[in-house]
């Protein structure tokens, strides 16, 4: 742990090294570049002999908050907060979900780029907040949705056609709330859900005896089993991967299994664009 103290210690001082301290509106001659100790913990809103343990490696370990506040103070990107935590606590910090969960124009294109590769991106609560038109003709007609029922467990516990599509309904849910449970601490984001736990709990009572048997599941990868109006049974591999920049969001892609169903879906999609429907 001393070699970790003492890295956090090295960082926060060379963070601190390069800050223009005109910029925050600190003036004074200065034997060396970049803010003083006593101007980062003023901005940091804690004390100054504090902050000075931390760059000296003594101290112990700072709080979660303490270390929120001194990546405020020393203006760090989310890349650089969660290197100081795992310096500090050998853990990456809370995800802290963006206004909107909107996504990258780049990430967008790469969604429309796989013509035969349902994608989703979603939210720590599970809200489908992006999707290309593979996804549309295959899994839903997200862009027919509210945003509000965009949500995964909303679709699965009171949408009755997905209910209909799936192979084993009680399996699919049954692990759909253990991953999304494991999702939602992972991400600290276990208060924000509590609201939509409520209103589920109320709406059907399958996801209230599922919830309160406290399962977890990981979402990594498997195999996803439906039935489909056109397509008749379709069998997808899903992956599950981080955004990188975006820790509030996952990219779930689904892979056709045969080539046959690829070039199926891809007609599908040609249909849909030919049709004028947007994605």
């Amino acid at each position: 742990m001393t070699g970790s103290i003492d890295a956090l210690g090295a960082f926060l001082r060379h963070r601190r090294a390069h800050l223009d301290p005109a910029a925050f509106g600190f003036s004074g001659r200065r034997r060396t570049p970049g803010l003083r100790r006593e101007e980062v913990a003023q901005r940091a809103n804690i004390s100054a002999t504090w902050y000075t343990w931390l760059e000296q490696g003594r101290g112990g370990a700072p709080s979660a908050d303490v270390l929120n506040r001194i990546a405020k103070g020393l203006m760090l990107t989310e890349a650089e907060r969660a290197h100081m935590f795992m310096l500090a606590l050998g853990r990456p910090p809370e995800i802290r979900p963006s206004a909107g969960g909107a996504i990258s124009p780049r990430l967008t294109r790469l969604l429309e780029r796989m013509e035969d590769c349902p994608a989703l991106v979603r939210t720590p609560t599970w809200d489908i907040v992006a999707w290309n038109r593979a996804a549309t003709v295959v899994m839903m007609d997200y862009d027919a949705l509210a945003p509000r029922e965009r949500n995964v467990l909303r679709l699965v516990f009171c949408n009755p056609h997905v209910r209909a599509a799936q192979h084993d309904w009680h399996a699919i849910a049954r692990f759909v709330i253990g991953a999304f449970r494991a999702d939602a601490a992972r991400a600290g984001a276990l208060s924000e859900v509590t609201a939509l736990v409520d209103e589920l709990s109320r709406a059907s009572p399958d996801f209230k005896a599922l919830w309160e048997e406290n399962s977890v599941n990981a979402h990594g990868e498997g195999t996803k089993h439906m039935h489909h109006p056109v397509l008749g049974e379709v069998e997808l591999e899903y992956s599950a991967f981080a955004v990188d920049g975006r820790p509030d969001l996952s990219l779930i892609l689904y892979n056709p299994v045969t080539e046959d169903l690829a070039e199926r879906i891809r007609i599908l999609v040609r249909q849909k664009a030919q049709n004028g429907v947007a994605a």
